[in-house]
C-alpha cells in the first residue's frame, strides 16, 4: 500500500519525532511504500496567499502552488498523520497544509452546492498524536483535532476509509513508562497494517 505520512513537529529530538520514526519504521517493515512528508524539514509554507484564495475555486489552476503535495496526496492509498495537539488544535504547518492542499477538485468537489469527497483511493487513515491536556479536558473543549480526523478526513475519502485515532493524553504528567507503552503500541499497530 502507498502510505503518505504527514509529520509535523519542529523538534527532531521530541517524543513526537520518536513516534514519527516508529510509524515510518513499522510501515516500511510491513512492506508498504512510505512517502514520508516532514512538513518542517521540507519547509512547507502554511500561508494561504491572497492570490491562492482568489483562485481557490478555479479548478484549472488552484493546485499550481502546491502541485507536488497534491500529486503525493492523490497517489496515496493510506494517510497517516503524526503531530502534537497544541492549544486544542493542529500545529500551524499542518493546518496550513489542509488549507492549501485540500482544495476543491482535490479532496472535495461541489455537486449542486454540496461537497463530495474525492480522495476515494485512500482506504485507511491513521492518526498518532499527543495532548498536554487530559482526555477529559480535551473532550470538554470539544476535541477539534479528533473530530476533524475522524469525521472530515473520512468524508473526503467518500467514507471509504477506516480511521484509527491514537492519542497519548496528559503529556504534561507523562512518565517514561507511559511514553514507552504508547510508543510500543504504535509500533505494534502500524506493523500490522
Amino acid at each position: 500500500m502507498r502510505v503518505l505520512v504527514l509529520y509535523c513537529h519542529p523538534n527532531p529530538e521530541s517524543y513526537g519525532a520518536a513516534l514519527h520514526a516508529a510509524v515510518v519504521r513499522s510501515l516500511t517493515a510491513a512492506g508498504h511504500a512510505v512517502d514520508d512528508c516532514d512538513l518542517y524539514e521540507e519547509g512547507f509554507d502554511p500561508v494561504l496567499s491572497r492570490q491562492e484564495r482568489l483562485g481557490y475555486h478555479d479548478l484549472a489552476g488552484n493546485t499550481d502552488p502546491v502541485a507536488d503535495h497534491v500529486r503525493r496526496l492523490r497517489a496515496a492509498e493510506a494517510l497517516v498523520l503524526v503531530f502534537p495537539v497544541w492549544n486544542f488544535g493542529f500545529p500551524a504547518l499542518l493546518k496550513g497544509y489542509f488549507d492549501r492542499v485540500f482544495l476543491p477538485g482535490v479532496s472535495f468537489g461541489l455537486v449542486d452546492g454540496r461537497t463530495r469527497g474525492m480522495l476515494s483511493g485512500i482506504r485507511r487513515i491513521g492518526v498518532v498524536t499527543t495532548y498536554g491536556a487530559t482526555w477529559m479536558r480535551a473532550t470538554l473543549m470539544g476535541n477539534p483535532p479528533r473530530k476533524f480526523c475522524t469525521r472530515s478526513l473520512k468524508a473526503i475519502t467518500g467514507f471509504n476509509a477506516s480511521v484509527t485515532y491514537r492519542a497519548h493524553y496528559d503529556m504534561n504528567r507523562s512518565t517514561p513508562a507511559t511514553r514507552s507503552a504508547f510508543l510500543s503500541r504504535i509500533e505494534t499497530e502500524f506493523a500490522g497494517w
